[in-house]
């Protein structure tokens, strides 16, 4: 571990999100020319992953990799065809309607689209305020102080809080999705490719607010996003999805200095880089198959510019790099499986 690892990881305090076989099947309908009947879109399959307290994970894959899936089985906004999700010990989907209400206090999620998210009949100060008044938190005074104290967290004016947003730029409109997420001491915060619809210089200013708060709060992220330039600067480890699989985990620093996934590899050689600093960049090759019919064995195995025969056959197991680096590939046959490991 590095010393920048090294500070990353010591404020972190136990496993905080912990997510266990999650799988969601969606059924569909086919088309007349398919045949018709129903079909499964395999959305996510048997993923696991954890989150420690007051740490950012960074989720990223190309679109239609099942991110935004996972976000909301995290949330229960969707319900799983099987697995688990367990928050602060509790899981998630053992919970009553009546105790979800209450738990969702303690869950929040941005969304991409900061208009889309807003109600255009109501004041920003009526839709910071809105979370309050549904759970009942405090009277009508305890509630404004509350409204002026997340409109100073966030860096907006007070006097917004009378405005609607039709008013506010794009980059205001996220302030006000971050500041009503946080009106209920929000502990676990979902991003959903919160910054992708806004200007580079406006997604600087909104990263720079989310690691403040972040550090200031001891908030814990699952932050989702197709830009590996962003999640760079966001995430403390970093999570890479295919086709409904995470085939790599690993701290931020050593995944971007030592990917062991060709996956991993081809997304980092995508990101663009100075014309001064190019270089000749491996292209996949294809497109990302069908989640209704994904590849039997490795699901890369179609566009792996290094595919083995059993890649197309068999899919490969987890294997521990290091205290805190996973990858599923088979040309890390040389290196325990998490299974094997654990049994040592």
């Amino acid at each position: 571990m590095t010393s920048d690892e090294h500070k990353s990881a010591a404020p972190f305090d136990g496993d905080f999100v912990d997510v266990r076989g999650l799988t969601k099947h969606f059924s569909t309908k086919g088309g007349f020319l398919a045949g018709g009947g129903e079909r499964t879109v395999h959305a996510v399959d048997d993923v696991s992953f954890s989150i420690r307290r007051g740490e950012a994970l960074g989720l990223v894959g190309e679109s239609g990799c099942g991110k935004t899936t996972i976000g909301r089985l995290v949330l229960r906004l969707l319900e799983p065809s099987s697995g688990t999700v367990q928050i602060d010990g509790t899981n998630l989907f053992a919970l009553s309607p009546t105790e979800l209400r209450e738990f969702r206090r303690r869950i929040q999620i941005v969304i991409q689209d900061p208009f889309g998210s807003l109600n255009p009949r109501m004041t920003i100060g009526g839709i910071i305020s809105e979370p309050l008044e549904i759970h009942e938190v405090g009277n009508a005074a305890a509630r404004a102080a509350r409204l002026a104290e997340l409109l100073d967290i966030v860096g907006l004016p007070q006097s917004f809080a009378d405005r609607f947003p039709h008013e506010l730029s794009g980059g205001q409109r996220q302030r006000v999705g971050i500041a009503r997420a946080l009106a209920l001491e929000t502990d676990l915060l979902v991003c959903d490719e919160a910054v992708s619809a806004l200007d580079v210089s406006i997604q600087a200013q909104i990263i720079n607010l989310l690691q403040e708060i972040k550090r200031a709060r001891g908030l814990t992220l699952l932050f989702i996003s197709h830009d590996l330039g962003v999640v760079r600067h966001v995430a403390d480890r970093v999570a890479v999805m295919y086709l409904g699989q995470i085939v790599e985990i690993a701290p931020r620093a050593q995944l971007f200095a030592a990917p062991a996934h060709p996956y991993t590899k081809a997304l980092l050689d995508a990101v663009p880089r100075a014309v001064v600093n190019s270089r000749p960049v491996a292209s996949l090759s294809g497109d990302v198959p069908s989640p209704i019919d994904p590849p039997s064995g490795c699901r890369f195995h179609t566009r792996c510019p290094v595919v083995l025969d059993k890649c197309r056959h068999q899919n490969p197991a987890a294997r521990r790099l290091s205290p805190n680096h996973f990858a599923a590939c088979h040309l890390l046959a040389d290196k325990p499986t998490v299974a094997e490991r654990t049994t040592e």
